[in-house]
């Protein structure tokens, strides 16, 4: 590798549980937020950047978690990199370790460039000042000069869609316009570096197709991006290579589809039910509420693998929190790759266009066996208000499933056992016509 972007070598980050002590108390080196704020404040940027090596000891396991443990990569100048992994897995200390949040307990890294990062919500805001403010002060802490901030300005306010928004003080934005803001100023304010977490799917559906068609310009720029994501669809699609990251190790670096097949067969990835007994914090809008998505077999349990001959039955649970309004549930069924098998909507004739009343609400749809294809499926939902128009909620990829072939002669596969391609498998109906002798002549060959 040729020109690097990112070293990382040997990072390990502890924290302690339940104590808040000074860093000579730790003996860990550990410096406070504001010693690394001063230090970088008096001295002037530069492109090339090392955080120091820690020598931290291990401290007692009763007290402390390892959130990363030795992790190592290089990175080149223009490489796009998902960083996959589950909850907890250590990914989102690592990129705040990456955009200087906070320093690693052992290892250092090398940053050969000018670093954006968009990391949790409202990181790098001041909730007082105005959108417009914090836009030149990001500006500024990413070391560029007013008249380079003045001329991305108007881009910047576009892409974000808050114009009539961008002098009121950030702290009334909504979670979806901090998104859009903060993404738009680390997008456009040509960092070298772009460092991009989770928090895009705070926004909706078509902002982050418009995220992740910037972060392939950014790429195609020579800029290097590290993305992390849960949506395997938006990695394999932007990102050549991945790293998958499991309980602050590195378990798997190298070409995307191995990487994303490795986090799936592992059981990393996303379950085949999803419910949310804080009901409070479930996605909901003003009309309806979502409870649970399952992925179920034709016994009705929750099925995380299904056979492809078997029927599978997709069941979304939701309260009708204010009746009145004819609702219509919708999905979209997607392989590991992004791309869609097929969609569907809700046509039952019982309540078709007609309101309803508040209350618990359970829609199933099946689809018949012998016709997706064996890999990794994932279900995305929505539900959708009428008259007027208005999402209730949109979620995508919330959950996945297995569907499993053999070679027996039983499905469309038969008993071939090589690869078929495709995202839908329906076994279908194949007759061969055979006329005895034909116009063939004795002792002709004849092709079979």
């Amino acid at each position: 590798m040729t020109d690097v972007s990112i070293v990382a070598e040997g990072l390990a980050k502890q924290y302690r549980i339940g104590a808040r002590r000074s860093g000579a108390d730790l003996g860990w080196g550990y410096r406070t937020l504001r010693d690394a704020v001063s230090d970088a404040v008096s001295r002037p940027f530069r492109r090339t950047r090392r955080w120091p090596q820690g020598n931290a000891e291990s401290g007692d396991p009763g007290t402390t978690i390892w959130a990363l443990r030795g992790v190592s990569f290089q990175i080149g100048q223009g490489e796009i990199v998902g960083i996959i992994g589950r909850n907890g897995a250590g990914k989102s200390t690592l990129l705040k370790i990456l955009s200087r949040i906070t320093e690693p307990t052992k290892g250092y890294v090398e940053l050969r460039g000018r670093v954006g990062s968009l990391l949790e919500v409202g990181t790098g805001f001041h909730p007082e000042l105005t959108g417009r403010e914090n836009l030149y002060l990001n500006g500024a802490i990413l070391g560029m000069r007013r008249i380079e901030i003045q001329r991305k300005f108007d881009e910047i306010v576009a892409f974000a869609g808050i114009d009539r928004f961008i002098d009121t003080a950030v702290k009334h934005y909504s979670s979806g316009m901090y998104t859009r803001l903060a993404f738009a100023i680390a997008a456009h304010l040509e960092p070298e570096i772009l460092l991009v977490d989770e928090v895009l799917s705070v926004g909706d559906a078509q902002f982050q197709r418009k995220c992740l068609d910037k972060m392939e310009d950014v790429s195609r720029g020579g800029r290097t991006v590290l993305f992390v994501s849960h949506n395997m669809q938006a990695v394999v699609r932007l990102c050549p290579r991945s790293i998958l990251i499991e309980d602050g190790l590195v378990l798997k670096d190298g070409p995307t589809d191995e990487v994303v097949g490795a986090y799936l067969s592992a059981g990393l990835g996303t379950s085949a039910a999803r419910e949310w007994r804080d009901l409070p914090s479930a996605p909901q809008g003003e009309v309806a509420r979502l409870v649970a998505v399952r992925v179920l077999d034709d016994q009705g349990q929750v099925a995380q693998a299904v056979d492809i001959r078997r029927p599978v039955v997709f069941e979304v649970e939701y309260d009708v929190l204010r009746g009145g309004h004819p609702l219509r549930t919708h999905f979209e069924l997607r392989n590991h790759r992004g791309v869609e098998a097929f969609s569907g909507h809700d046509l039952d004739p019982a309540w078709r266009h007609r309101p309803r009343p508040a209350g618990r609400y359970r829609t199933r749809v099946t689809v018949p066996g012998n016709l997706l294809a064996e890999g990794t499926m994932f279900l995305t939902i929505g539900l959708t208000a009428l008259e007027p128009r208005n999402h209730q909620f949109y979620l995508r990829d919330i959950v996945a499933f297995q569907v499993m072939d053999t070679i027996d002669g039983d499905s469309a596969r038969g008993d071939f056992g090589g690869h078929m391609g495709g995202v839908v498998r329906p076994k279908l109906s194949w007759d061969n016509a055979y006329e005895p002798g034909g116009t063939a002549q004795e002792g002709q060959a004849v092709d079979q």
